[in-house]
C-alpha cells in the first residue's frame, strides 16, 4: 500500500523495477517495459502524459546527470500503478540540483525555437507531485506522481447493468 498525505491507503495494482544502462538508445526498451504495466482503468490521456514524463525523466538522467560518465552506469526506474495514482521513480548518479529553482530559472528564459530545454517544466505540468532528492546511497531520485480517477472497464459496465437477483425474477 502507498499512503499519500490526506488520503486513504491506495491499493498497488502493479509494481515493477527496471535497471538499464545510460544511453538514449535505451529509451525504446524503457517505453516498451512501461507499456506492459498499463491498466485499463487508467484514463488514456493520463497514461500518455505519464509515458511522456517517464521519457523526459529518463532522457534527462542520461543527457544531464550521466553526461561524461561511463555508458554502463545504470539508471534505475520503478513504477507503481495504484488504484488512483501512478508513481514513477527514476534514480541517477549525477550531481544533485534544486529542481524548483531550476524550473523557475528555465521559465524565465525558455527559447521557443530551441529543440529542447522544456522537459522539467513539462514534467512539472504533468505531475501532481514532482520532486528530486538525494538518497542515502549518493544517488538522486526523481519522483513523479500523477493522480487519476479510474475509468470503468467493460467488466465493470456489465456488473453495473446486471440487475440484482431479487429484482430480475
Amino acid at each position: 500500500m502507498i499512503e499519500l498525505k490526506g488520503s486513504e491507503k491506495l491499493q498497488v495494482l502493479k509494481k515493477a523495477d527496471l535497471q538499464i544502462n545510460s544511453g538514449l538508445n535505451a529509451l525504446d526498451p524503457v517505453l516498451s517495459w512501461f507499456a506492459q504495466l498499463y491498466e485499463p482503468t487508467i484514463p488514456t490521456s493520463v497514461w500518455i502524459r505519464c509515458q511522456l514524463a517517464l521519457a523526459e525523466g529518463f532522457t534527462n538522467a542520461v543527457r544531464h546527470a550521466h553526461e561524461g560518465k561511463r555508458p554502463d552506469l545504470p539508471v534505475d526506474i520503478e513504477v507503481a500503478v495504484c488504484t488512483e495514482s501512478l508513481e514513477i521513480k527514476i534514480w541517477d548518479s549525477g550531481a544533485t540540483f534544486d529542481l524548483e529553482q531550476k524550473i523557475k530559472d528555465m521559465s524565465e528564459k525558455i527559447d521557443p525555437e530551441a529543440p529542447g530545454g522544456r522537459g522539467l517544466k513539462l514534467m512539472k505540468d504533468i505531475a501532481d507531485s514532482l520532486s528530486y532528492t538525494r538518497t542515502a546511497d549518493g544517488r538522486n531520485c526523481l519522483s513523479i506522481v500523477k493522480n487519476y480517477t479510474p475509468v470503468l472497464t467493460a467488466d465493470d459496465e456489465v456488473e453495473i447493468l446486471q440487475l440484482p437477483e431479487e429484482l430480475s425474477g
